[in-house]
């Protein structure tokens, strides 16, 4: 996609909003309440926006929210685009690049997982410290060099020091953190308990359908992450009975938005 493509969209937003944001983030399934901790709200909703896709997932709002979280400008996606809803690869992670242009320097990600990590119950919060990718990577094709090189390095994606700002506030508010590595899936259907026990031997401690892919395109656009999931179901020790249900995993998550939204307003403050 043409640059020209991500500009229309990024001037579109910048002659809505009264300075450039610093930070992006993007909320997951059951998380868009965390948005009603960012104050002074210039509201846009994605169907305004030109080149911008619509949300269809259940839990996911649809607006983009200009407002002040942590003393800085933040730009929020109150609900994401997915592989499993139709789109390809180049529209989910379309708005990172349009972040890019409007001056984003770092990329927050949340999303809802189900928790294979034995240790890890509903409701907790996982620091990212690394993923595994299973959805297609989202570079691939001509390079873009407006945004990034031909190779990104994907060593360090998940920023350390990011992670250790977060690690220090949540000691301080007293609010427990499993650090982990997610791996990301198409979707839409849940994983069989079988899918689950690989994705545990090949080392991932939670599974999702999103946030790779994003986050990709953020490190090739030289972008900061820091990355959380809420666990919403446990992907581990199955009874007779289990079941998965997306409504429970909405719940769940918003059960934990408060927790994620003190921390992410404590890191985006102590950058």
């Amino acid at each position: 996609m043409k640059t020209a493509v991500y500009q229309e969209s990024a001037d579109y937003i910048l002659e809505r909003i009264p300075e450039r944001p610093q930070v992006a983030i993007i909320l997951g399934s059951g998380l868009g309440k965390l948005a009603d901790a960012i104050t002074n709200q210039v509201v846009i909703p994605y169907q305004n926006i030109p080149n911008f896709l619509m949300s269809t997932a259940p839990g996911h709002q649809g607006n983009l929210i200009w407002g002040r979280l942590g003393g800085k400008n933040v730009i929020c996606m109150q609900g994401r685009f997915h592989y499993y809803e139709g789109y390809g690869m180049e529209q989910v992670t379309f708005p990172i690049r349009v972040f890019k242009l409007l001056g984003v320097k770092a990329l927050f990600v949340s999303n809802a997982a189900g928790g294979i990590n034995p240790r890890f119950k509903v409701g907790n919060l996982m620091v990212i410290d690394d993923h595994i990718n299973l959805l297609p990577n989202p570079l691939i094709g001509k390079n873009n060099p407006d945004f990034g090189v031909r190779f990104p390095d994907m060593t360090r994606t998940y920023d350390r020091d990011l992670r250790k700002i977060c690690d220090d506030m949540a000691e301080i508010r007293g609010i427990p953190l499993c650090h982990g590595t997610y791996i990301g899936s198409t979707g839409p259907t849940f994983e069989t308990p079988a899918e689950y026990n690989f994705f545990k031997i090949i080392g991932a401690d939670a599974t999702g359908m999103s946030t790779v892919p994003e986050v990709i395109v953020a490190r090739h656009c030289r972008m900061r992450v820091f990355g959380m999931s809420v666990i919403t179901n446990e992907a581990h020790g199955f009874a007779d009975d289990f079941e998965n249900d997306g409504d429970d995993v909405i719940v769940a998550a918003d059960g934990a938005a408060d927790k994620m939204a003190l921390l992410f307003a404590d890191i985006i403050a102590n950058m």
